[in-house]
């Protein structure tokens, strides 16, 4: 069952309400109080603890603003209306200004992430100081789940922001205004945070309280804190241009060390798999199975009404129709060379990238039926309100969590933090699981064995990092990467290069057709096509009556294509803070990054 991310419990509102207001924090007596009945009594400090989470469905946090906007534009993913002029496109295309009207409000995602951290710092004070967690396991559990909460909101806003205000104690009088922090100083308290909070949680259905993945397991903590080492051990925007880290705690040997053995520690453990099938993986995911044990480790965990993944990301529905009373999805899609860039056989690529919509068919609701959408504007197949247990109802809101990680990044940073530290046949391993559930059996021997015996050197990097775009397309974790690697810029002008490639046939993509014809299957839903596979050039092949032209100037036109990004990007890699929180900052907020 779906958490609600609710909190029923009329102290723990107390307490949350009063943290945010300056007549509590000059009571600290009272404060106290409620923290000792509260934090003595694993009812209601789990309702403390699931309060932390309350923020992420927030409207203009997570679920409207953060979730649709961070992660685009990349080598891999764009918002199908990136060349609209609004202000919220600016926040895909690398020209964000503080006065962003989507993102500067006081209730924005940022204040929302900070939100949540004031929570979680009141829960951690409270559990060590009344939970009594050296004899407690399931109050210990809530330390660890409340640490590892902290740390997702700040790996969020250093993702976003970079240098932000540090506040790892609850607010006080003296603390109301405070700088921008260095993002290393930072990443420095989490990743001890997080080894602290992987000694309290345990592993996948070890416990009956990690038997979802809407609850902090050992395996997501250890997953968080090698993503999180890897971002400190790589590339990033300063003040004074893109580098590493100069501070000596981060060394990037020593941020990858962390990373590679926390990677296996999670698959020498056995508590998490690769699904059989990628397909079914994505299956599992939009019928909303939360069971813990497979490939998700943990989901951001809305509510019936709260969420709105396949409302901003599914297949496009032009219409009520038989699997949802809403109209909507789509914003975002797969950029369309990607498709060409999977192998043919590669189970993956059909699942992740779908050329086609639903149509129109009001008043009608209990039809459904495809149309092709043009080269311009792709979507992600791995959402659909098609593969829900349930139809959606009328409303904005699907339920849908947001998968935050699953095993198969695991893999792929286990991969990345190998090839640094012992060289490129240890990276080879896992690269092997991640592309033996990507093929058929019948394909190991050219797509597996010996795809990896080709690759020497610096060339296993370079599939590591195609292989990230394959698999993760569409998940939003592309574009941190691709900061990490320092290839930012490089991979969105070979983007560009390859859209301007696809469109005029050239290059990689000079055998797709430039015609695309489709057919309604006979399930009188569904659509058949012929000219989407290279080399299917046939002008009039046999059943097919229907065609749309397909890689052609009209169909995709320059200025689509270099809304890929607006303004250089390795000049901004982060959104400024927005304007409504320097101005209340007392002067202590700029946008001027650290060195």
């Amino acid at each position: 069952m779906k958490k609600i991310l609710n909190i029923a419990i009329a102290g723990i509102l107390i307490l949350f309400s009063a943290s945010s207001c300056e007549d509590y924090l000059e009571a600290p007596a009272k404060s106290t109080l409620d923290e000792s009945k509260i934090f003595s009594v694993y009812a209601l400090a789990k309702g403390a603890v699931d309060g932390i989470k309350e923020p992420f469905g927030q409207t203009n946090s997570y679920r409207g603003r953060f979730l649709p906007y961070y992660g685009m534009n990349t080598d891999a993913e764009w918002n199908n209306n990136s060349n609209n002029a609004d202000d919220n496109y600016d926040l895909v295309k690398y020209n964000a200004k503080p006065n962003n009207d989507q993102m500067n409000t006081t209730n924005n995602a940022y204040a929302m992430m900070y939100t949540g951290i004031e929570r979680a710092n009141l829960c951690i004070r409270g559990l060590r100081n009344f939970g009594d967690i050296e004899n407690k396991e399931d109050m210990a559990y809530l330390l660890g789940e409340a640490l590892t909460l902290r740390a997702i909101y700040y790996a969020d806003l250093i993702k976003a922001w970079g240098d932000v205000p540090a506040r790892f104690e609850p607010t006080t009088p003296e603390t109301i205004y405070l700088p921008r922090s260095s993002r290393d100083d930072i990443y420095k308290q989490l990743l001890v945070d997080l080894e602290e909070a992987a000694a309290y949680v345990p592993w996948p259905n070890e416990s009956s309280l990690t038997t979802t993945v809407e609850q902090v397991n050992k395996a997501f903590v250890k997953g968080l804190r090698a993503r999180l080492a890897l971002a400190a051990g790589g590339y990033s925007q300063y003040a004074d241009g893109i580098r590493l880290s100069d501070d000596p705690d981060l060394d990037r040997a020593a941020m990858y060390t962390i990373a590679l053995n926390e990677c296996r520690s999670v698959i020498e453990s056995g508590t998490a798999r690769l699904e059989s099938s990628f397909e079914d993986l994505w299956r599992k995911f939009n019928e909303d199975n939360v069971s813990a044990g497979g490939e998700s480790l943990w989901e951001i965990p809305f509510a019936a009404g709260r969420g709105r993944w396949l409302f901003t990301f599914a297949v496009r529905h032009l219409s009520r129709d038989k699997y949802t009373g809403q109209a909507r999805g789509g914003q975002g899609g797969p950029l369309p060379y990607v498709f060409y860039d999977y192998a043919a056989s590669d189970s993956r690529r059909d699942v992740t990238c779908v050329p086609y919509r639903w149509k129109d068919v009001s008043p009608a609701e209990d039809v459904a039926e495809q149309e092709p959408t043009g080269l311009d504007e792709w979507m992600f197949g791995k959402y659909r309100y098609e593969w829900k247990n349930v139809r959606v109802t009328a409303s904005n809101d699907d339920g849908t969590n947001f998968m935050y990680m699953r095993y198969a990044e695991i893999l792929l940073m286990a991969a990345e933090a190998a090839y640094e530290l012992e060289g490129a046949e240890a990276a080879k391993p896992y690269l092997r699981q991640i592309r033996e559930r990507a093929f058929n059996t019948s394909d190991w021997a050219t797509q597996v064995d010996a795809y990896l015996n080709g690759l020497s050197g610096e060339e296993v990097f370079d599939a590591i990092v195609e292989e990230h775009k394959l698999e993760l397309c569409g998940e939003m974790q592309r574009k941190q990467a691709l900061i990490r690697w320092n290839l930012l810029k490089t991979k969105l002008d070979e983007a560009k290069q390859k859209m301007y490639d696809l469109r005029s046939k050239s290059g990689d993509y000079a055998d797709v057709p430039t015609t695309l014809h489709y057919r309604l299957a006979d399930d009188n839903e569904t659509l058949e096509f012929y000219g989407l596979e290279r080399g299917e050039t046939d002008p009039n092949p046999a059943g097919f009556t229907d065609q749309i032209d397909w890689a052609v100037v009209d169909e995709l036109e320059d200025e689509k294509i270099e809304t890929i990004y607006a303004a250089n990007p390795n000049e901004n890699q982060f959104w400024p803070i927005w304007q409504v929180f320097i101005d209340g900052s007392n002067g202590q907020l700029s946008n001027e990054l650290l060195n």
